[in-house]
C-alpha cells in the first residue's frame, strides 16, 4: 500500500488495528486459563466480548469505505503478545503469574489506546464522523479495560507481594 495521503494513513492504521485486535482475540482464551485471580479471568472474559465488538466495529468502517480489512500484519501486537505469552511458560506461584499477566495487559491496552486515539484524530481530519464515533467508543472501552486492570492489580499485587494469593482471593471475595 502506498501512502500519498491522510486517507491512505487511516486506512493503513485502520488494517494494522483490525489486526492487532484479531491476534488479540486469539491470545485471550490462553491467558484467562492461566489466571488464578477470579476478578481477573472475569476481566480477561469479558474483554474478549468486548474486543470482538471492536472488531465489528472496524468492519463497518471498513465496509463504509468500501474496503477490505485485510493484508496486514500487526507487527508491534505480535511482539507485545509473544511477550505476554512467554510469561505462561514461567515456573510460578502465589500470584506472580497474575501480576506479570496485568502488565503484560496493559502493554496491549496502552498500545490500543495509541491506536484508536490516533485513528480518531485521523477520521476527524478527514471528516469522517461516523467512523471518529466508532473508533472513540472503542478508545473509551480501552481506557476502561486499563483502569480495570489496575484496580484489580491492587490486590493481585498484594497477593503476589505476601506469597498468600488464595487467603488475599478469599478476603477479596466476603
Amino acid at each position: 500500500m502506498q501512502l500519498r495521503s491522510l486517507q491512505d494513513v487511516f486506512t493503513h492504521e485502520l488494517k494494522d488495528m483490525h489486526n492487532a485486535e484479531k491476534q488479540i482475540l486469539q491470545a485471550l482464551p490462553e491467558i484467562a486459563a492461566a489466571v488464578e485471580s477470579p476478578e481477573l479471568k472475569a476481566a480477561l472474559e469479558e474483554h474478549q466480548r468486548v474486543t470482538e465488538g471492536q472488531v465489528d466495529r472496524l468492519e463497518q468502517i471498513f465496509q463504509a469505505m468500501d474496503e477490505s480489512p485485510g493484508g496486514t500484519k500487526c507487527k508491534g501486537m505480535e511482539g507485545i503478545l509473544k511477550e505476554g505469552g512467554e510469561l505462561l511458560q514461567e515456573d510460578s506461584e502465589n500470584g506472580a503469574l497474575d501480576a506479570a499477566i496485568i502488565g503484560a495487559a496493559q502493554k496491549v491496552e496502552h498500545y490500543e489506546i495509541a491506536g484508536y486515539g490516533t485513528l480518531v484524530a485521523f477520521a476527524r481530519r478527514l471528516g469522517n464522523e461516523d467512523a471518529a464515533k466508532l473508533l472513540a467508543e472503542s478508545l473509551m472501552e480501552e481506557k476502561e479495560a486499563n483502569l480495570k486492570l489496575s484496580e484489580i492489580a491492587f490486590t493481585v499485587n498484594d497477593a503476589a507481594g505476601t506469597g498468600d494469593a488464595a487467603s488475599t482471593w478469599k478476603k477479596k471475595r466476603r
